[in-house]
């Protein structure tokens, strides 16, 4: 039996930008073959958005962007936009509606976005070899090829035979994800194929993940699990506004999930409880309280604007059980600092486990910002969450997928 395949590009995950890249590359008419150890292709399609897919966003941006480069994002960005995704979604005529912020999710189901997709491939072409664990990769000079090992399972779908086959091709292209959601099959293998062939690593960790909190801190706020709470939440100069959400352990919401991204072990996140009234109002608001309602107790005042379960545990049940007129003019400020700028230290995160995206990864300074090939070895390419390019909640990462994906297509 014949042990080895050649194709033209051989693309390492089956994912979002695997995808693109595949039919891209097979619009061109190469032959394409993607290879993924999962039993199913694009997974983390199918289950994201709630299961209907935040596949982009009206508003893109390099600033939607975290990178150690932060220009690197704006080439890919800017030749495969939002709009030319939109376009292929009108083509298969798939429906779709825009949230908050811009978000745009299907109407239907994200089965849909991977449905399309799919079809895309096969339309041109692309074989995809499912249960297939790539476990060598080779490049040799003689014939410019690389040389990919695989082992798979005999009961895969596949046009190819099921004995672990070695397949060469001129080009790779590694779309294989970073470390959020291991059940879902995520490892460090694509670290491991840049580190190969020299490239540099940024540090990676969880991002849009909820935060968890010390004891101490969860003693106090996990009664709250469930309340949401419209907030503008900052790290060191970065500031989101939307919910926060107290759970069981820690704080979540989208505003946590934002900042997540930018926030560090051991840095302080400030929260504005209150974003809608400044803090020099809230103030008067009091003040003006006390003297119309002096009798009042500071946890019923404050109900007017907080969840009435909020205030005790932020200012504790036994000043939250003080009267107005007992309140000093800077125990009213004290209780406006800690409603418009709360501070708390987070433990940590819930990390890789509930972690939709990750943070850092294969450094941008090595790879093309116009083809995502590697300036240290010719014909290999990184692509999506691999690369250290981490977009905010609401999409981002799906477009840079998309663009990603869409711009080593053109050149593979």
């Amino acid at each position: 039996m014949n042990n080895q395949i050649e194709r033209d590009v051989v693309i390492i995950g089956a994912s979002a930008s695997g995808l693109m890249c595949a039919l891209e590359a097979g619009r061109r008419g190469r032959k394409v073959i993607v290879l993924d150890h999962a039993s199913k292709a694009g997974e983390k399609i199918r289950i994201s958005g709630g299961g209907r897919c935040n596949f982009t966003n009206y508003q893109i941006s390099a600033d939607n962007y975290i990178s150690n480069n932060r220009h690197y994002c704006k080439s890919a960005l800017s030749r495969f936009t939002q709009w030319d995704f939109i376009a292929l979604l009108n083509k298969h005529k798939i429906s779709f509606h825009e949230r908050e912020h811009g978000q745009l999710f299907c109407d239907n189901s994200a089965q849909d976005i991977l449905q399309m997709l799919l079809v895309e491939c096969a339309d041109v072409g692309v074989e995809i070899l499912l249960k297939s664990r790539v476990n060598k990769i080779l490049f040799d000079n003689k014939s410019n090829l690389f040389i990919v090992s695989s082992e798979m399972d005999s009961q895969m779908d596949s046009k190819v035979e099921s004995h672990a086959p070695e397949i060469k091709g001129q080009s790779l292209v590694v779309a294989t994800g970073g470390l959020s959601i291991p059940k879902m099959g995520a490892t460090p293998y694509g670290y491991k194929i840049a580190e190969q062939f020299g490239h540099s690593i940024e540090p990676t960790r969880a991002g849009l993940v909820p935060l968890t909190l010390h004891s101490k801190d969860l003693k106090r706020f996990a009664p709250l699990a469930g309340i949401a709470v419209n907030s503008i939440v900052r790290v060191e100069g970065v500031q989101f506004r939307e919910n926060i959400l107290f759970t069981h352990r820690g704080l979540s919401g989208p505003a946590i999930l934002q900042i997540s991204s930018y926030w560090r072990a051991g840095r302080e996140v400030v929260i504005d409880l209150l974003p809608e009234v400044e803090k020099s109002k809230l103030e008067e608001l009091i003040t003006d309280r006390r003297t119309t309602h002096p009798n009042s107790k500071v946890r019923t005042a404050l109900s007017e604007y907080l969840p009435k379960r909020l205030s005790p545990a932020l200012l504790g049940t036994e000043f939250s059980e003080l009267t107005l007129h007992q309140l000093s003019k800077e125990q009213i400020r004290s209780v406006v600092d800690q409603i418009k700028s709360w501070r708390i230290v987070p433990n940590g995160s819930e990390g890789y486990r509930t972690a939709e995206v990750t943070v850092g990864g294969v450094s941008c300074d090595q790879l093309s910002s116009k083809t995502m090939e590697s300036t240290l070895q010719p014909a290999l390419y990184f692509i999506g969450e691999v690369v250290d390019v981490t977009g905010w909640l609401g999409g981002y990462n799906f477009q840079w997928a998309w663009s990603s994906g869409w711009s080593a297509g053109q050149v593979v």
